[in-house]
């Protein structure tokens, strides 16, 4: 179907689309095609002029910062909705959409090269009615259209640029077009002058032919997107997808590995968290799937994984001097980044590096789970509660600067490096983090010299290595780089200007982020209770924020985006999905109730809203109700973020878990059959959904715990014992309830089989439950794996341990950790964690010394 519609064969849909492609190449700005104030233009049914219509930009009264950002163009820009639609109809004029987002350095590109001239703003006002869109706001725009450029072209990205009828039908688009003033080097790119010209006049002469064909690819793009929801491909009773495909998807991942780099394929390279958590899952499943994929297959498949985290970590796209990480690199090898920095991003690798520090007691991987809560709670957090969207990759490289570079605010020179550091420590920092006088960015990749002298940290030596060259001791050297780092964030901080804020908070995005906090807080409890409690404060701010500026109480209903206040547009299905799935996490890291109250009625509306009863199950990512929508989409692979469907087909088996709610199994199990087609095709792109896979084979394991509260003695050290469910990576879908005594009113009413389940004369008791049975297994004592569910917590998982307390004792230093070279075969811990008091503040000094190495500051 994409390659019909990029025209490789005869067939409907190809007319316009393919005349334009042939026809822009010689169809220039030079080209003498006028734009859209021709014959006719102007003229109403009768043959009387029409009054000429003026535009006025709009931009300035969005909430988004994105398209805000634009209200000073020549273009007049219009705000998506009833209003421009109609205005399109009446003039009868094609819509021109540009759909981006603030953190985009190609929207910003493609801003300075033609949305700010006044020739294209000519055109574009004349001829089209030109809408400016928010992606991160209407994801549902962004999607239906990214469906038709990728079809038609092969590729996507952003920004996206579409033409569509005043039906909202596309015509022509694409991504980036270089503008009259572009001096971007890309081969056999049509300039976006002579794209507008063109189309202008197609409009124009061709009117009927375009709409006729646009209506053609509409329907194949519906074919196209039912391919994959056909469902059921398996038969009538058929038992589901099987366990053998986490072996294939597993088999493709290590094919596509890059051994000496991390990550997979080349450049440019993405984090890809999705796929790295299904590798750090997959040798914590039950026996049974590991004895399916093979232990060295899933031993192999953490290597893989732990490998990528440490090459990300000590690459260029991992800020050094601050803290987080950037969108995707340039080079293969991690040390040239987009600079952009996504919470999506974030939250996902927070809960990546938390796994793989668990698996693997490492002390660098630890120092990253710290580095990525402290980005989270003190550059992206709302004051209010809740976490901002993003920031710039663009920004001033001074103040009193008046053009932006991209990346300024993150590269140096040499000299920079010898004025803020001096003599004794510079050649020590620009040997560990590859600093040199001529830069360190290739040419190849700087299209725009703007990286000419400069460099990108990057991690290439190790502080014993440093005291071997210098001659000098390994502490001392590990203290003139942490002191080096905090110079260089100092004269940061102060000298420079930080990139652009995108201050919007969007629910899905805070989901992912309540979620990962929520298990860091839990993980760290027991040798950092400080930053234990802080994490937790941030995620329980986050969800409470959402629930009271961004839920309807009445309706049930969440809105997606908060600037200034509530945004119009309603929840989409991954709002719902990714908001349940941390308000579970949030659950069981504090065993309050209220949110797993809250996840279960978000669920309730999210099936309302978007279940498919009609026809192959599934999400839709839109409401039946939404308006201007030409196409319901179904979120199945996993992209940049997670598939919605497969977090919606977890959240369902682990709430029919909790809750005892055989529906919700039974819409998790359908949701997944809805996806069969393309996930026996292509499994290793629908990774998210792998745990249900699992689930639907295997069952959820759920744990319950009644009655106790901690305290001293014996029912404390007990507790203790449960809470090691915290500190569990994840593997298969299991779940965890505590009952305390005097609470679980709601819990115990909500699920039938808890409501007379209580502590026994003090003592608490435990029960699992599977598959709605429950069976008591005594009084809480010895090995974690005798109450907890998962594979992982029960010691069957590949190169598990039991029982063990988390041990950071090791760490000489986070700069230390973070530049040793290490195997890719992870590192488990030899010893019992300590006890008593002595024992968990040495630990949590180190885990501090990884988690700060130099002083945070807030951008909010």
């Amino acid at each position: 179907m994409a390659a019909q519609l990029r025209g490789s064969g005869a067939g409907a849909g190809q007319g316009i689309a393919t005349a334009l492609k042939n026809g822009l190449a010689g169809a220039g700005a030079g080209s003498g095609v006028t734009s859209g104030s021709g014959s006719g233009q102007n003229a109403g049914e009768n043959g009387v002029d029409k009054p000429e219509l003026v535009l006025s930009n709009r931009a300035g009264e969005s909430r988004s910062p994105y398209v805000r950002a634009h209200k000073d163009n020549p273009v007049k820009w219009q705000l998506w909705g009833d209003e421009a639609i109609e205005m399109a109809r009446r003039e009868n004029r094609l819509l021109f959409l540009s759909v981006g987002y603030a953190a985009c350095h190609w929207c910003h590109v493609m801003e300075r090269e033609s949305f700010e001239n006044e020739e294209v703003a000519s055109i574009l006002n004349s001829a089209f009615i030109p809408i400016k869109i928010d992606r991160e706001e209407r994801p549902d725009i962004d999607r239906i259209y990214m469906n038709f450029v990728q079809a038609t072209t092969g590729s996507g990205g952003w920004p996206l640029n579409v033409f569509v009828t005043p039906d909202l039908e596309p015509v022509f688009g694409g991504t980036y077009w270089p503008g009259p003033t572009s001096q971007t080097p890309f081969e056999d790119q049509v300039d976006f002058l002579g794209i507008l010209n063109k189309l202008s006049t197609v409009w124009r002469e061709q009117e009927q032919r375009c709409r006729s064909d646009s209506k053609q690819i509409l329907e194949q793009l519906k074919s196209f997107a039912a391919e994959g929801t056909f469902g059921d491909r398996l038969g009538e009773g058929s038992d589901g997808l099987d366990i053998e495909l986490l072996e294939e998807a597993n088999q493709h991942f290590a094919s596509t590995f890059d051994s000496k780099n991390g990550g997979f394929g080349s450049a440019p390279k993405f984090p890809t968290p999705s796929k790295l958590s299904f590798l750090l899952r997959l040798g914590q499943y039950p026996p049974v799937v590991i004895d399916v994929v093979g232990a060295a297959d899933c031993r192999n498949a953490q290597n893989m994984a732990v490998t990528t985290l440490r090459k990300m970590a000590r690459g260029g796209i991992h800020d050094h001097i601050g803290n987080g990480f950037a969108r995707y690199s340039v080079t293969a090898d991690w040390s040239l980044p987009h600079f952009e920095k996504m919470l999506y991003d974030n939250a996902q690798l927070l809960h990546v590096y938390l796994d793989a520090f668990l698996l693997s007691r490492d002390a660098e991987l630890l120092g990253v789970v710290y580095d990525i809560s402290m980005y989270l709670t003190a550059d992206l957090a709302h004051s209010a509660g809740g976490f901002y969207s993003s920031e710039d990759a663009d920004s001033l490289y001074r103040k009193g600067d008046s053009e932006k570079r991209e990346g300024a605010f993150y590269v140096w020179t040499k000299r920079e490096f010898e004025n803020v550091l001096g003599s004794q420590a510079e050649p020590i920092l620009s040997a560990f983090f590859n600093v040199s006088g001529h830069g360190n960015v290739e040419p190849e990749n700087d299209a725009h010299d703007e990286f000419l002298d400069q460099n990108v940290l990057a991690i290439v030596s190790t502080p014993s290595a440093l005291a071997s060259q210098f001659g000098m001791k390994e502490e001392e050297v590990v203290r003139i780089i942490k002191e080096g780092k905090a110079a260089l964030r100092a004269h940061r901080e102060k000298e420079r200007v930080r990139p652009v804020l995108d201050d919007k908070i969007v629910v899905s995005w805070n989901g992912i982020a309540i979620g990962a906090l929520a298990r860091t807080g839990a993980v760290i409890k027991g040798f950092d209770p400080v930053k234990s409690e802080e994490y937790l404060g941030f995620a329980i701010k986050a969800a409470t924020f959402i629930k009271e500026n961004l839920y309807d109480e009445s309706s049930k209903i969440l809105y997606r985006i908060w600037r200034e206040g509530r945004g119009d547009t309603k929840g989409f299905a991954d709002d719902y999905a990714f908001l349940i799935e941390g308000l579970i996490d949030l659950y069981e890291a504090t065993f309050d109730e209220k949110w797993l109250q809250w996840a279960d009625e978000l669920q309730q509306t999210q099936i309302s809203l978007f279940y498919d009863s009609d026809s192959t199950s599934g999400f839709f990512s839109t409401p039946a109700s939404a308006p201007h929508i030409i196409l319901r989409l179904k979120d199945g692979m996993d992209t940049s973020e997670p598939s919605t469907n497969g977090t919606s087909a977890s959240n369902l088996y682990r709430l029919s878990s909790l809750l005892n709610d055989a529906s919700y199994a039974e819409k998790a199990k359908t949701t997944i059959a809805g996806f069969e087609s393309e996930t026996l095709q292509y499994p290793w792109l629908f990774a998210s959904f792998m745990p249900s896979v699992v689930a639907s084979q295997l069952g959820v394991r759920g744990v319950v715990v009644a009655g106790g509260e901690g305290g001293e003695g014996v029912q404390g050290e007990r507790i203790g014992e449960v809470k090691e469910f915290e500190k569990s990576p994840r593997g298969g879908l299991g779940t965890f309830a505590w009952l305390k005594d005097g609470e679980g009113g709601w819990l115990r009413g909500r699920n039938e089989l808890l409501k007379e389940f209580r502590g026994r004369d003090g003592v608490p008791r435990v029960m699992v439950c599977e598959g709605g049975v429950c069976v008591e297994e005594g009084v809480l004592g010895g090995e974690r794996g005798e109450v907890v569910g998962s594979a992982a917590a029960a010691g069957t998982g590949v190169g598990k341990e039991t029982a063990k307390e988390i041990d950071v004792s090791d760490v000489k230093a986070a700069l230390l950790s973070l530049g040793e070279e290490k195997t890719a075969e992870p590192v488990l811990a030899e010893k019992e964690g300590k006890e008593g008091k002595e024992g968990k503040e040495k630990e949590k000094e180190k885990a501090d010394d990884i988690a700060a190495p130099a002083p945070a500051s807030s951008s909010s």
